[in-house]
């Protein structure tokens, strides 16, 4: 016979850390998590903050910054490779590169003479 009292209620949901973290990486929403883990966003929430002291936002901002890495290191080498749809896609967000063209409206002084709209 086991020492344990029964306490009534639902058997707590265990979260396997990792994935979490690995979930954070690919950017997923706390409601997929929750659908991942077969819980509650409150749930998540719960063992985020038991595990790391920290909440929901605070941590998956931390996690997803390798996601982000991950993801930056790929669209370089594809860029590097000679995917020139990348090479242009990187020089436009990082140097600020454009392809749209300046155009100057600049309208000189217009002198009017006369009644009858001569300019």
């Amino acid at each position: 016979m086991s020492d344990e009292k029964d306490l009534g209620g639902r058997p707590r949901i265990e979260i396997d850390m990792a994935e979490l973290d690995k979930l954070c990486t690919l950017q997923a929403t706390i409601e997929e998590m929750a659908s991942w883990f077969d819980c509650s966003i409150d749930t998540v929430e719960r063992r985020i903050k038991e595990h790391s002291g920290k909440g929901f936002a605070e941590y998956f901002a931390l996690k997803r910054g390798k996601g982000k890495i991950s993801l930056r290191r790929k669209q370089f080498e594809t860029a590097m490779s000679g995917n020139v749809t990348m090479q242009i896609f990187l020089g436009k967000n990082y140097l600020g590169q454009s392809d749209k063209q300046e155009i100057d409206h600049k309208v000189s002084e217009i002198k009017i003479s006369g009644d009858d709209g001569d300019l």
